[in-house]
């Protein structure tokens, strides 16, 4: 036995003629690399395979379901009877019958009053309950994937959604109206619309009227210093204006995805300079765009010369104290790394820890997830492989289609075939001030975080050892916003699941970033916020949501409070740097890397 286990091991052995040559290998690699990085310019970064994977998933189990199929033949049976009855009544009594469908919450797209007249009410009703049929065929086929079948739903309801009623002109009466009272104007000037818009993303230059938003001008304008600067950060700290500052500073880690300022747009809606006013010395990081000479920086990269770089220029300009550390979106989850790790070591310069719609369990990640399996990872990698970083172009596609009705098709109606223009605000400014990202750290970010999950199922790994999050014995304040497309807020309240410590948790209104920039005193804001020490019992997030008391107004000053109340006293605000450990002041507030295009 013993002779043949050895004779099977040598012939598994390759010989030296049979092994692979590390040129072919190298040549095969790099020419897969290449077709996939070109297929990507046209496929929006999106990955043929892992679409056509979803689908034959999809179809080859809904042909072995003979049940499921004459369900779908049941409910398209009724549909049409539902939709047959709809128009009969509307024929006996034009504009007085109530829908057959009513449109998703988020679905505006039918609102006006023209559309509740036949025929533009048939024309609407029919296409709803078509997009309501499909979502049936599309869902609970028994053996299909979850991620698969998420992927095929999805992909039905764009290709729909190009065909809505809304989207052409013999069936929409809201175009019918424009292009009444303008004559037809409204086709040129969405023709010149279309024409400005082209020209300026083949020029790359910044959306029409973004111009008049000029950072350290009137935004990111809050005065202030860069104190600190290394090959991938400014540490900006901010003038104070208050007489006395609590104790404690703020920390604030934005994302790198964007630029920080949307923490510190206009003079109105800037969380810094509302912080400043509230009496706190504050810090932010100001993150640089990367190149493709930075396309070897990795995640831990941005938590040692990131968060970790801030925290020790700090330490030497407000010595002795601890920091109020504040991250948002990928900003929080690169915090909470740091501070499950400071934890680790048995560093305890965090006083409390401030998470903004900041996921650090990525099971339940929301629809970017469809475009994160092992198929769309390795597709990416390939199309970053190229150029050493992901383009904010290329995600920006992403971002579009998860939002289509929002972001696509509803520019399409009102600048190219209405032919308005909607007023450039300065978070739409902001949004179009994009960024890169680096190649080793995004795919460390997707395959680790988001594939992986491995921060939230101990096996993220920082210096050589696992960390965990239930080690983190600070203070926690979450914010979750209840239209949060990359951040739901379902997957940021896993942090009380994670986190051995006391939680408040604020829901407020809104998106990822609207719901986020929510000042004062601006209309239509309320919040939910309940607290939960270490020692209570888990409350899941259904249960919360039904007895969370609720608050009127923005979110801002519940957490200026929750700060206030955990920090030690008041003290003379600190010096500008500090010289005399080689913090001198380099230049003024916004600094350089938000300049960098």
């Amino acid at each position: 036995m013993d002779i043949v286990r050895k004779d099977e091991r040598a012939s598994d052995a390759a010989s030296p003629v049979e092994r692979d040559s590390y040129v072919v290998t190298a040549l095969s690699d790099i020419t897969d690399r290449a077709l996939h990085a070109t297929m990507a310019r046209f496929t929006m970064g999106l990955s043929p395979a892992a679409i056509a994977a979803a689908y034959l998933d999809w179809l080859a189990h809904l042909m072995a379901a003979p049940g499921k199929r004459l369900q779908l033949i049941d409910k398209m049976t009724r549909k049409s009877m539902r939709f047959a009855d709809f128009a009969w009544q509307q024929a006996q009594r034009p504009g007085h019958v109530p829908p057959a469908i009513e449109p998703l919450p988020q679905d505006r797209r039918f609102a006006g009053e023209a559309w509740q007249h036949p025929p533009f009410n048939l024309f609407y009703q029919g296409f709803l309950l078509q997009q309501q049929w499909w979502h049936n065929a599309t869902s609970d086929v028994r053996g299909v994937t979850r991620h698969h079948e998420d992927i095929v739903r999805f992909a039905c309801r764009q290709i729909l959604d190009v065909f809505a009623p809304s989207n052409f002109l013999p069936t929409n009466p809201e175009l019918q109206q424009r292009t009444l009272e303008t004559g037809g104007q409204n086709f040129l000037a969405g023709l010149q619309h279309l024409f400005e818009d082209w020209q300026r993303t083949v020029s790359g230059k910044k959306p029409v009227a973004a111009e008049a938003y000029q950072v350290g001008r009137n935004v990111a304008a809050t005065p202030g210093k860069v104190v600190f600067r290394n090959r991938l950060i400014e540490l900006l700290q901010y003038e104070p204006v208050t007489r006395q500052v609590h104790a404690e500073p703020v920390l604030i880690v934005p994302a790198w995805i964007m630029k920080y300022y949307i923490l510190d747009l206009s003079a109105q809606n800037s969380l810094v300079k509302y912080l400043t006013e509230q009496g706190f010395t504050v810090f932010m990081i100001s993150w640089k765009n990367p190149s493709a000479e930075d396309r070897d920086l990795g995640l831990d990269d941005y938590r040692r010369l990131g968060v970790m770089a801030a925290l020790d220029a700090i330490a030497d300009i407000v010595p002795g104290r601890q920091v109020h550390a504040l991250g948002y979106c990928l900003g929080g989850t690169l915090l909470a790394i740091a501070a499950a790790t400071m934890a680790r070591d048995g560093d305890l310069r965090l006083k409390t820890m401030v998470l903004l719609a900041a996921q650090t369990d990525f099971s339940e990640a929301g629809e970017l997830m469809l475009f994160i399996d092992d198929s769309q990872i390795a597709f990416l990698e390939d199309m970053m492989w190229e150029q050493g970083f992901l383009d904010a172009k290329q995600m920006a596609g992403a971002f579009q289609l998860l939002r289509s009705n929002d972001l696509i098709w509803s520019v399409v109606l009102h600048r190219y075939l209405m032919g308005t223009r909607e007023p450039m605000s300065d978070l739409m400014a902001w949004n179009a001030d994009s960024t890169r990202l680096p190649y080793r750290m995004h795919s460390e970010y997707l395959r680790g975080l988001f594939l992986g999950n491995d921060l939230a199922e101990g096996r993220y790994q920082v210096d050589g050892r696992p960390i965990t999050l239930t080690d983190i014995r600070v203070p926690i304040f979450a914010v979750g916003t209840t239209w949060d497309h990359v951040a739901p807020w379902r997957s940021t309240y896993k942090i009380h699941l994670l986190a051995d410590t006391e939680v408040t948790y604020v829901l407020t209104n809104g998106g990822h970033n609207a719901g986020i920039v929510s000042e004062p005193g601006r209309d239509g804001r309320h919040h939910q916020v309940m607290t939960k020490k270490a020692e209570d019992r888990y409350v899941d997030p259904d249960t919360w949501l039904a007895i969370a008391p609720q608050q009127q107004g923005s979110w801002w000053p519940t957490l200026a409070a929750w700060l206030t109340s955990r920090s030690e006293g008041d003290h003379l605000p600190p010096p500008m740097g500090n010289p005399a450990a080689g913090l001198t002041p380099l230049c003024d507030a916004p600094g350089t890397y938000v300049l960098q295009e």
